[in-house]
């Protein structure tokens, strides 16, 4: 991410009013600093307050009353290093025995105040088969109940990988369970840098969109592609980009792409819908008020409680008036920006000289990029992402019957993570089953204008021989 100008070391400390990730194990969440308000994260709550101030990556204690203490260093050189390992497990029964504390007697050790690394030597204390445990096994057994009982959170800085790894593991169907090592695929394969012009439709809560920002570093522009009534963009608020890196972001709805291709495109246009919408708006204000009128209009036997009621209800009705009158005018505001954006990004789109071109969504990518693939420059990248693998045979195909690509593939990645440990290194039971697939190429320029009848009668005559008398 590119430097927001407010010196070297405040992009590496935590401030009111960013956003930042929390970790506790491999479990992520996205919130925004916000002072004295309570945050719920696994089951615990807390106050972000403290934080303000300290260096990103702070591991902090959750303290009663909800605060945050930053952790101190510690190892856990207690009198289990002293300890002596079994050989093997063989002889350990896990009858439900062994622990001599029970549920009661835990709570009351936290009611007390004694923080994780406390219960924790405790429950080591009270379990008659640690003893016999091996190494590894003890090992096993602290980090499992180190993970149970120890109140702890760390702060991270929003990246592209950290925030993938939130959606994928929370989420994944709101990002069309796009894997974080596919997300690295995509922007390689789309060649993402400083400077560029890229058009992204994607329906991944914007996590493409925001993936594709932070390698550009607020240089260049982007131009999202969007289905729907407007753009969203949930997960480019999480990465908390500074002001400079959303003037490169703009916006065009999906549906005007075949009028900007025929250059039909009145961006300037009011829209018809909009325009009902504030004439029911208008006839709905008008009707109530004879009613309220009529009200007000018979004679009462006492002529001060009808001044009265006439003056209050004069009030409420200039008072929703005004309140009717700034909401039209709110809307007529956004209305306006809205037809500005839709312009600018026209004018970014009709020059058809775009760097490269992302599409990671829920619809049917194959009318989608056949029609974004005019937009692109000759000689550069395009991808398309893609859950299942039809989708993207079927674009393979058009692409190859339509031309103007070279270089296409359909791939897929497969990810499977590793322990390392001495003596204990192997492959984790559990992995993913797939990251989806991916379909990349290359624009190249192809001349349309001439048939192929024109192409042949081109060809040159074939050379008369030159015949010789002897």
């Amino acid at each position: 991410m590119a430097d927001n100008g407010d010196g070297d070391d405040s992009q590496y400390t935590v401030k009111e009013g960013d956003y930042v990730v929390l970790k506790r194990g491999d479990i992520f969440k996205a919130v925004q600093i916000q002072t004295k308000k309570k945050v719920i994260f696994e089951k615990q709550w807390f106050f972000l307050d403290n934080a303000v101030g300290h260096l990103y990556s702070t591991t902090f204690e959750i303290a009663p009353g909800g605060t945050l203490q930053p952790q101190k260093t510690k190892s856990w050189q207690s009198s289990t290093d002293a300890k002596e390992a079994g050989t093997d497990n063989r002889n350990i029964v896990d009858d439900g025995k062994s622990q001599k504390l029970t549920r009661d007697d835990i709570e009351t050790l936290k009611e007390q105040g004694l923080k994780g690394q406390e219960i924790i030597q405790q429950l080591i204390e009270n379990s008659s088969t640690f003893r016999d445990k091996t190494e590894y096994a003890q090992d096993k057994y602290i980090k499992k109940k180190k993970k149970k009982y120890e109140n702890i959170v760390t702060i991270l800085k929003p990246s592209c990988r950290i925030l993938a790894l939130m959606y994928h593991g929370r989420e994944p169907g709101k990002i069309c369970h796009l894997r974080y090592d596919t997300l690295s695929q995509m922007l390689t394969l789309a060649n993402i840098h400083a400077g560029s012009k890229v058009l992204v439709f994607e329906t991944c809560a914007g996590l493409v969109l925001g993936a594709v920002m932070e390698r550009m570093g607020g240089y260049g522009s982007v131009i999202q592609m969007y289905p729907g009534g407007g753009p969203v963009r949930a997960g480019v608020e999480s990465f908390g980009f500074p002001a400079h890196f959303h003037d490169t972001l703009h916006e065009f709805p999906i549906c005007h792409v075949n009028a900007l291709l025929a250059g039909t495109l009145d961006a300037t246009a009011k829209d018809p819908g909009a325009d009902s919408n504030q004439a029911n708006m208008a006839a709905g204000e008008q009707q109530p008020q004879p009613e309220a009128e009529q009200q007000g209009s018979p004679a009462e036997p006492s002529m001060e409680t009808n001044d009265s009621n006439d003056g209050s209800q004069s009030r409420e009705r200039d008072e929703r008036e005004r309140g009717k009158e700034a909401k039209a005018q709110e809307k007529k505001l956004k209305q306006e920006e809205k037809r500005r954006k839709l312009a600018a990004a026209a004018a970014q789109l009709e020059g058809r000289n775009a760097d490269g071109l992302v599409i990671a969504s829920r619809f049917h990518p194959c009318p989608v990029l056949m029609g974004l693939l005019k937009f692109l420059a000759p000689s550069r990248p395009f991808v398309v992402y893609s859950q299942y693998k039809e989708p993207l045979i079927e674009c393979f195909t058009k692409l190859k019957e339509h031309g103007g690509t070279v270089n296409l593939r359909l791939t897929d990645t497969w990810l499977r993570h590793y322990q390392v440990l001495p003596n204990r290194t192997h492959p984790l039971l559990l992995m993913s089953g797939g990251g989806g697939y991916l379909l990349s190429g290359t624009t190249v320029s192809v001349d349309r204008a001439k048939p192929a009848s024109s192409q042949a009668s081109e060809e040159p005559a074939p050379k008369k021989l030159k015949l010789t008398r002897h």
